[in-house]
């Protein structure tokens, strides 16, 4: 009888509370100075990413810098309206969507097969090199990315028509033709910062247990079979994660690429939102059109994250 009966907890005495409150206060005094070196953190967030925020009421407003931001007259949903009756916004929005997954689609899987291959190079002097050499162009700024584009693709000067002239073969206007410049937008931004993803997976990789590697080779499987079933596996939730925060950026093209690759020519798939809110927003002071805009492609991103989260979600590699 007695023994079928739950034991009750023991009390917690008053000595080993105190106790635990001294660790605490202890913990907390040893953690100041670096409390003091998140207060910059925070003041940057909240003065550069949250206050702002607070702007995003221009798109329901007709703002004019007479009234200011409070006082502007309240148009609703008037400048949604504008936005999406435009055959023009549309088409932008389209091309906003269609250049970033091509991005997504091409650039995601480089990084990927590249950490691969790097992780497997055995010379060490040989790997820093290729290392250095693929990580470098994410340190250039697209002014001078798009200097080396036009250097190489330019119809007059370009190197690769130089070279086809002397094979007596017509120039060709790669810049100038909507599938070549698409081609060469996405190769521009691959090659740019598929060194950035890379460093981040080849770091993934080095939490790989070697001992796997050993045994697969033991049983006989080719190096084909263990980057197949040991090494992405060991990588998948890094894979996961950034595939995720990928998704977020979907409808969002960098400014700085487009608009030092594109012309006149191929502004029918050039376009972009950013591009668009720079011409019409800062040109035309259309604030809150373009800020409509703008809040248009924040929530569309946040939605595909929290859609691509609720999928990962379901084979347990969720970021939240």
């Amino acid at each position: 009888m007695n023994g079928s009966l739950k034991e009750s907890p023991a009390p917690i005495s008053a000595k080993h509370v105190s106790r635990a409150s001294i660790l605490n206060r202890r913990r907390l005094k040893q953690n100041i100075p670096l409390f003091i070196m998140l207060i910059p953190v925070f003041a940057y967030y909240i003065l550069f990413k949250y206050w702002p925020m607070g702007g995003l009421v221009i798109a329901f407003k007709n703002y004019n810098f007479a009234d200011g931001i409070l006082h502007s007259p309240w148009v609703g949903l008037k400048n949604f309206s504008i936005l999406f009756s435009s055959s023009e916004t549309l088409q932008i929005i389209w091309n906003t969507f269609w250049l970033s997954l091509l991005n997504l689609a091409v650039g995601f899987p480089v990084p990927i097969f590249l950490a691969i291959l790097l992780n497997e190079v055995r010379r060490t002097w040989f790997k820093k090199w290729l290392q250095t050499i693929i990580y470098l162009p994410h340190f250039f700024s697209w002014v001078i990315v798009a200097g080396l584009v036009l250097s190489l693709f330019a119809t007059d000067y370009g190197s690769i028509n130089k070279i086809l002239k002397l094979l007596s073969i017509e120039p060709i206007t790669f810049l100038y033709e909507s599938s070549s410049w698409v081609a060469i937008f996405v190769g521009s931004g691959v090659w740019k910062e598929m060194g950035f993803s890379t460093i981040i997976y080849l770091a993934a990789l080095t939490t790989i247990d070697p001992a796997l590697y050993e045994s697969a080779g033991m049983d006989g499987a080719s190096k084909w079979r263990q980057m197949w079933h040991i090494t992405i596996p060991g990588i998948r939730h890094t894979i996961i994660l950034l595939l995720i925060l990928a998704m977020g950026q979907l409808m969002e093209v960098g400014f700085d690429q487009v608009y030092n690759l594109q012309n006149s020519a191929v502004a029918d798939v050039s376009e972009v939102i950013s591009t668009y809110i720079y011409k019409i927003g800062l040109g035309n002071a259309q604030f809150s059109v373009t800020t409509a805009m703008g809040l248009f492609e924040s929530v569309i991103g946040c939605t595909l994250v929290l859609v691509a989260n609720r999928i990962a979600r379901k084979f347990d590699q969720a970021l939240f």
